[in-house]
């Protein structure tokens, strides 16, 4: 069905067009010019009437207008030029014609558009709610995915339809849950499996154990000392002359010794001194996150299932601390199944999911934990490592780690700031796509990147299993919560005048 025509000058990746009938905006066009047949979506769409134009100023003027009668309505948009359907989507040479006649995607080329390779079912179409959206999975678990949303908007929902997903594939999925959302989640595909969060210090690097201790990387002295003991304490389990499961008590004993000794200076002594106060609150305050009879947490990843990471205990600083030592396991540990070089392997590709990632990798503040989710964004596609950055506010996230993810989905965004950082991550995204954003409703997002083989607009499908995602209802709770203090109230006055008591 022909909807409209080019009009004016067109290039070879956009064209404006006329017409007399309303299309919507993200529905996709065709085009057969040069003996091609191209692929277009609509992005921009105004309407207007010749008659009431912006040069009138008389309010009078225009309801006598509008008393005549106004039929003759236009409309005018903006397409986007996808590319060549029958040449694999391949920009064309020639820019169209004007006067080319615009037609709306027949079901067969929208279905041609819509088959790809390894298929995971993420929705519909937001204009077509017959035609179904599957994206690429080996595309995202290669080269990345961001999820991004204001509060409210459907993100944990999409994260979930994609886990059920890649549970139907077997693929271990890893989620670094900052909330619980998922620790009690039922998906149909798989089952759960939390994981505590626990580490054997005796795994972690010195640069690990110091965040932990908050010895600041400007104290250098503070670090000198807590090295040595460090390393003083690995030695000695290694040896055999002490037991790993008084691993921080040997930092501590060592550090004893040290503040002890008489002979040393009285700045040197202060320096331990202060080490030895924060090994206190490390073990005061973390003697939850460390368990010595454990082998290494990656140990307890089981393929197929969603492993969660259960953080929603943990603070800020130890869940940085977890995010990267397990990543950093993870990429040495495939590096070592790929070149055979030692046997402490990781022996399947895993997809980590980190929600909240403006926390784990801001944009202006450095961690461990940035540093690991860059190096892997950058190293893990070649070692069968996937990274998904959930995060409901894009423009603290860091700037790298996002331009890395070469997929995106992206939910509804009001915040201008949030808008452009996503924008400048991503080639995909126009200008006149991020025009839409704000006006997404709950559960509809915008699809980019590899695992696409155009950008699409999507209703979500409804999860089907369980999670405890999404907003408490506070009136009901509190409503439970004074029906339980007057019945309390109500024993009370009983109990006492059982007891003889006449209030």
């Amino acid at each position: 069905m022909i909807i409209g025509r080019c009009m004016g000058e067109t290039s070879l990746t956009e064209l404006t067009f006329i017409s007399n009938k309303m299309p919507n905006v993200g529905e996709y066009v065709s085009m057969n010019y040069d003996g091609k047949l191209i692929l277009g979506m609509i992005e921009d769409l105004v309407r207007g009437n010749v008659a009431l134009n912006s040069e009138i100023y008389n309010t009078e003027d225009i309801e006598r207008i509008v008393e005549y009668g106004l039929d003759e309505f236009y409309v005018k948009g903006k397409i986007r030029v996808l590319g060549d359907i029958n040449n694999h989507l391949k920009l064309p040479r020639t820019p169209a014609p004007p006067g080319t006649p615009i037609e709306l995607a027949s079901e067969a080329i929208l279905k041609k558009v819509f088959t790809v390779d390894n298929p995971l079912k993420l929705g519909t179409l937001i204009n077509q709610d017959d035609v179904e959206v599957s994206v690429n999975a080996n595309s995202f678990l290669n080269r990345h995915l961001a999820i991004l949303a204001m509060t409210g908007a459907g993100k944990s929902n999409t994260v979930c339809v994609l886990i059920d997903g890649l549970l139907d594939y077997n693929v271990p999925v890893f989620i670094f849950d900052m909330h619980g959302e998922y620790v009690n989640a039922e998906f149909v595909n798989g089952e759960v499996n939390v994981i505590r969060p626990t580490i054997n210090p005796r795994y972690m690097s010195f640069t690990e154990i110091k965040k932990l201790a908050n010895i600041p990387n400007n104290a250098y002295k503070q670090e000198r000392h807590f090295r040595k003991a460090f390393k003083e304490a690995n030695q000695a389990v290694e040896d055999g002359l002490a037991n790993s499961n008084d691993f921080l008590e040997i930092i501590k004993n060592v550090l004893e010794i040290k503040y002890n000794d008489d002979d040393k200076p009285a700045d040197e002594r202060n320096n331990i001194l202060a080490v030895l106060n924060k090994i206190e609150d490390l073990i005061e305050k973390y003697s939850n996150l460390f368990n010595v009879n454990e082998g290494n947490i990656l140990s307890k990843i089981q393929v197929g299932k969603a492993n969660v990471l259960d953080l929603s205990q943990t603070d800020e600083y130890a869940a940085e601390v977890l995010v990267s030592h397990i990543l950093r396991n993870s990429l040495q540990r495939r590096k070592n199944a790929f070149h055979k070089n030692s046997t402490a392997t990781l022996d399947f590709p895993v997809f980590y999911i980190l929600e909240e990632a403006h926390i784990l990798a801001p944009h202006k503040r450095d961690s461990n934990s940035k540093f690991w989710i860059q190096r892997v964004a950058r190293e893990g596609r070649k070692f069968g490592l996937g990274l998904c950055l959930v995060s409901q506010s894009p423009k603290t996230v860091d700037q790298d780690a996002l331009s890395q993810m070469n997929n995106m989905i992206i939910l509804r965004l009001v915040e201008p700031d949030d808008q452009r950082h996503v924008q400048a991550a991503s080639e995909s995204l126009s200008s006149d796509l991020v025009k839409q954003l704000p006006s997404l409703n709950v559960g509809e997002a915008i699809i980019l990147g590899l695992m696409t083989k155009v950008p699409t607009l999507v209703k979500i499908d409804e999860f089907k299993g369980r999670t405890h995602g999404g907003d408490i209802d506070v009136i009901a709770e509190l409503a439970d919560f004074r029906k339980k203090e007057e019945a309390e109230l109500k024993q009370q006055e009983e109990d006492s005048f059982n007891l003889g008591y006449d209030y």
